[in-house]
């Protein structure tokens, strides 16, 4: 039996991920939305028009599809912009794919729609969301979208890995302005390399037990501020005049730079996101640990930071 998939996102950072773990799963179809002419090296898959900030475009796209998996996101921009795209374009796709009869709907979203926490151990139902960004504010009425026909959303947290252009460039453009590793911050935040994270996607869409629903997508194992610093000061070489400054004097350090003691602050409490239903719900496995798999992807890093020139 063939399970047929409309995927939205397909070139991104996350659903280039999705894409290249269905086309290793026996019996599975992809069709890929493009707001674009084509996809480049994708001949195997189909490709279909539809942009989300232009819902009539979306009439049809779900035609003949088991399972929408819908990973396009605006992240950044004007606040317009992410409305008409994650909020508006969503209920658009959303409203099509019921129409078409489409059976399962998954959608990546993300923990920020729960705002600036402290969150420790959280699982999902013990928050209400309470985004803070136009980005997790639109995001989270995508997910209301797609809650309300029954679908699934995935929230991580941090997500690391090749492509990744957002969450570990943030921490070393925090750390340069910093110039220095803060020590003795205990709090803890969630991970997720990208690879994992797209085979978890995948995994919610083939799954038999239908999953319905919030998950939280992310490694079992928290890794501590420091530590996740000091990984990535050494995993890239970062060049640090001070090791070990204690989290006051980082905070002092950064007074005049706002963007980068928010940063900061944000970092020094819990973003620890917990749920053990993942693994067998979508049978799929937490992956490498963050100093494990962070490794595997510090040359890339190095090379997109600006840290080793180009080839």
């Amino acid at each position: 039996m063939t399970t047929r998939i409309l995927l939205t996102g397909a070139t991104g950072f996350v659903g280039s991920r999705v894409a290249a773990a269905a086309r290793n799963a026996p019996g599975t179809r992809l069709r890929l939305m493009t707001h674009r002419t084509a996809l480049a090296g994708e001949p195997e898959a189909e490709t279909v028009y539809g942009d989300l900030a232009d819902p009539a475009s979306l009439r049809d796209v779900c035609r003949g599809v088991d399972v929408l998996v819908h990973c396009a996101s605006q992240i950044g921009g004007d606040p317009e912009t992410a409305t008409a795209v994650n909020d508006h374009g969503t209920r658009a796709l959303v409203d099509e794919a019921r129409r078409c009869g489409v059976g399962r709907i998954v959608y990546l979203s993300t923990a920020s729609v729960y705002g600036r926490g402290p969150f420790t151990g959280l699982t999902p139902g013990g928050a209400e969301p309470a985004p803070v960004s136009a980005t997790s504010l639109t995001r989270a009425a995508a997910e209301r979208h797609v809650l309300a026909a029954g679908g699934t959303v995935l929230r991580p947290h941090l997500v690391h890995g090749v492509g990744d252009k957002w969450a570990v460039p943030g921490l070393v453009a925090l750390l340069r302005q910093l110039g220095a590793v803060p020590a003795g911050c205990a709090a803890r935040h969630s991970l997720i390399d990208v690879e994992t994270l797209g085979r978890a996607l995948l995994g919610a869409a083939l799954s038999p037990k239908e999953p319905v629903g919030v998950y939280h997508v992310n490694h079992p194992e928290p890794v501590t501020c420091s530590e996740l610093l000091s990984t990535v000061v050494g995993e890239l070489g970062l060049p640090m005049t001070v090791t070990g400054i204690g989290m006051e004097a980082a905070r002092s350090r950064l007074a005049g730079v706002p963007y980068a003691l928010h940063h900061l602050d944000m970092l020094a409490v819990d973003h620890w996101f917990a749920d053990d239903r993942v693994p067998q719900d979508f049978d799929c496995g937490p992956g490498e640990g963050f100093a494990t798999s962070f490794s595997r992807h510090a040359a890339w890093y190095r090379q997109w930071i600006g840290l080793v020139p180009p080839r």
